[in-house]
């Protein structure tokens, strides 16, 4: 409370009227054990500048993706944002606006939406798409919600392959429920056979595409064997730009696509806000988490935008609700739109030519290197790396030479020591030629 500007009268007045003697009644709840005693390493006060400098020189600690040559991925990649993007989410009546409690007289809000549901819907391959939902982790865990009402089945299968933190996420929203979740072996080399898992409990099947690994898929014999089954199959996509090359999961017959928008409009800033996606069959709409915009005519006949369907518990629904979502990431969607609206159609697909392309000459430098081998026989811009020796030690010793160069398998599955050697590497349309040669001459030496 140091920098309250309140008296001790104030702090007493204040005591009276909720009926305690002091703060600490207020906290009988919480066990002794779990309280700190006296104030934490800090000092009790500094001047504005003197905090600037220590928080900037902590700063200064990280190496910063923007300064240094960065192969990271697994999940979050860097991606290059025209200046217009921020200008306009910098607009006041965008980045200071709330979700919109009274949505009609948001027109404008309600239009971006629309249009980004629109996009999504296109690039997703499905029929319609909901206002956005937080980021692609707790999407997953919508998707597979959204499959159990629909089926009214108990069990959920998840590949072996499925970001680790989307099946941590998943398994934590899941867990007060009566869902029964299946979770795969992790699957290294893509040959998982997740159809043999399948049988007449199963709600749906979740697997991801391009995998954590990288390695691309084709989905069709997958969908087939789930509908066969009377399951769904719920398509979930880390990295957004691959829908510009790789054939749309809903072309090959998913029900329900779930991906993480934050390669489109939205900075890496270090781990979020980022923007979820998710998208279905237009005969699952009403089952479908969150919101949906809707385009009508008003009594003049003038177009308009509403929200429909919006069975949120803050509406209408209360427990009955398709989800408990208490807003979207509404400045991210906005980011998200205007940066795919100004790459266009053929511009969205010559990123993802881009990126591929990236990938594929780095890939090639890297398997060359002594001692390294290539896991995949497919990917799109990013792959696994099979190092002799650990990649978490790999990749320290890269940092210390100024280079990200990918994130080691183990920070995100540490309980399984195969995993020790294994290597994430991802590039994008940022990563120059001198860059990928930077960092295998630095490899070459740290192996």
């Amino acid at each position: 409370m140091r920098y309250l500007p309140l008296t001790d009268t104030d702090r007493r007045a204040m005591l009276g009227a909720i009926g305690v003697d002091s703060i600490d009644d207020l906290f009988v709840d919480v066990p002794e054990s779990a309280r700190r005693d006296g104030l934490v390493d800090l000092p009790t006060h500094a001047g504005e500048m003197e905090v600037e400098r220590t928080l900037s020189a902590l700063a200064a600690k990280n190496l910063s993706p923007s300064v240094a040559p960065c192969f990271l991925g697994a999940g979050a990649y860097r991606h290059h944002i025209p200046a217009s993007v921020d200008h306009l989410i910098q607009r006041s009546e965008f980045l200071t606006a709330y979700t919109p409690y009274q949505p009609e007289i948001s027109q404008g809000t309600l239009q971006v939406l629309f249009e980004f549901q629109t996009q999504v819907a296109a690039i997703t391959g499905m029929e319609v798409a909901n206002a956005s939902m937080y980021d692609g982790a707790t999407g997953c865990a919508e998707a597979v919600m959204m499959a159990h009402r629909i089926t009214k089945r108990r069990k959920s299968v998840l590949s072996g392959s499925l970001h680790p933190h989307y099946r941590d996420a998943t398994e934590t929203l899941v867990q007060f429920t009566n869902f029964e979740m299946q979770s795969a072996p992790v699957d290294a080399d893509g040959t998982e056979d997740l159809a043999a898992l399948i049988d007449k409990d199963t709600a749906c099947v979740v697997v991801q595409n391009p995998t954590f690994f990288g390695h691309v898929r084709d989905l069709t014999a997958l969908a087939d064997a789930c509908h066969r089954a009377g399951a769904l199959l719920v398509a979930v996509v880390t990295e957004v730009v691959s829908l510009g090359a790789i054939t749309s999961p809903g072309e090959m017959g998913a029900d329900i696509v779930v991906a993480e928008g934050q390669s489109i409009g939205v900075p890496l800033s270090f781990g979020g806000p980022y923007v979820g996606l998710l998208a279905t069959r237009q005969k699952y709409i009403r089952q479908m988490p969150g919101r949906l915009c809707g385009e009508t005519v008003d009594q003049d006949g003038r177009r308009g935008y509403v929200l429909t369907l919006s069975a949120r518990e803050q509406h209408i629904r209360r427990e009955k609700a398709t989800s408990n979502i208490c807003t979207n990431s509404g400045l991210c969607a906005l980011a998200f739109c205007i940066h795919l609206t100004l790459l266009g159609e053929a511009g969205f697909s010559r990123l993802a030519e881009l990126n591929h392309a990236a990938a594929a000459t780095l890939a090639d430098k890297l398997a060359a290197v002594p001692g390294v081998t290539l896991v995949n026989d497919s990917f799109f811009n990013e792959f696994t790396l099979r190092l002799p020796k650990p990649a978490a030690e790999v990749v320290e010793a890269l940092s210390a030479q100024g280079i990200l160069g990918g994130v080691p398998v183990s920070r995100l599955l540490p309980d399984d020591p195969a995993m020790a050697d294994l290597l994430l590497v991802a590039a994008t349309e940022t990563n120059t030629e001198a860059e990928m040669d930077r960092l295998v001459a630095a490899l070459t030496e740290v192996l």
